[in-house]
């Protein structure tokens, strides 16, 4: 199988700050000083500028360590990109918290939002006015939210809010083995059916993946790697010494535990839902 498919990046610049301050997330939410901030905007737009001349079909997935919609740079670059027509969709991850005004101007059709709900952080109405926003836009989008115990019932709620064909997906919280009761993982399942893989992806060295293939992982200088999981130099983006396998290759690491890396494998029941 060779991989004819659209080309995926999924960028991560230097940026490593968040307004909300979730004990579960695993990034820093420390606040960034302002020449971190600037050279996040600089790697961000030295980014856009290839992917305008790229000239190939491409995806992208900006998954910041933080949020990155509150600064303005993020909002241009996405709308920027939304005009190029050898992109398919450029989608981010979110909060949602930051206004949604920088949609005026932009291709909705080229674009996506990974939302995700902080029922400590945000109430579900002001979250879902932001959805219903993004409804009225034309913007694909999904939505999610870490599938803590005490939220089951905002979990619930979320998914009988929103239109049937959005997808909401829980992440599993794994902090604690054995988190779940059988009855919790039903209520979930009934939400997202593809959380058994979320919660257990099984093994996956030696299976065959799609990254390195028809998708890479690039940080803000460029370099490429298989994923973020996985410290295997591709070459950089700006060098144009990429060597991408022709093929999805095995992939070398025991586990893979997060969607942005075990999407890409080849078996799994899983559909690119959310992004």
């Amino acid at each position: 199988m060779t991989c004819a498919e659209p080309l995926t990046l999924l960028y991560r610049g230097p940026l490593a700050s968040c307004n909300y301050g979730c004990a579960y997330c695993p990034f820093d939410t420390r606040g960034s000083p302002p020449d971190e901030l600037a050279a996040d905007r600089d790697a961000l737009e030295r980014f856009v500028d290839w992917v305008g001349a790229a000239g190939r079909p491409l995806r992208l997935l900006f998954t910041p360590r933080g949020e990155a919609l509150v600064h303005p740079w993020y909002q241009e670059a996405l709308r920027r990109l939304s005009h190029l027509r050898h992109l398919e969709r450029a989608t981010i991850q979110t909060n949602l918290s930051a206004p949604l005004g920088w949609l005026d101007g932009a291709e909705p059709s080229r674009l996506g939002i990974w939302a995700t709900y902080h029922p400590a952080r945000s109430s579900r109405e002001r979250f879902l006015e932001s959805c219903a926003a993004l409804e009225r836009c034309g913007v694909f989008y999904s939505v999610g939210v870490v599938g803590l115990r005490e939220h089951l019932r905002e979990i619930e709620a979320l998914r009988a809010a929103l239109p049937p064909r959005v997808y909401v997906w829980v992440n599993a919280y794994k902090h604690e083995p054995g988190y779940y009761r059988p009855d919790e993982l039903t209520r979930i399942e009934a939400v997202d059916p593809q959380f058994p893989v979320e919660l257990e992806p099984g093994s996956s060295l030696g299976q065959p993946c799609r990254t390195g293939c028809s998708a890479l992982s690039v940080n803000g200088a460029g370099d490429a790697s298989r994923c973020f999981f996985v410290d295997d130099p591709l070459g950089n983006l700006y060098r144009g010494d990429l060597a991408l396998d022709p093929a999805p290759s095995r992939c070398p690491a025991p586990t893979c535990r997060c969607y942005i890396g075990y999407v890409f494998r080849e078996g799994l029941p899983l559909a690119r839902s959310r992004f």
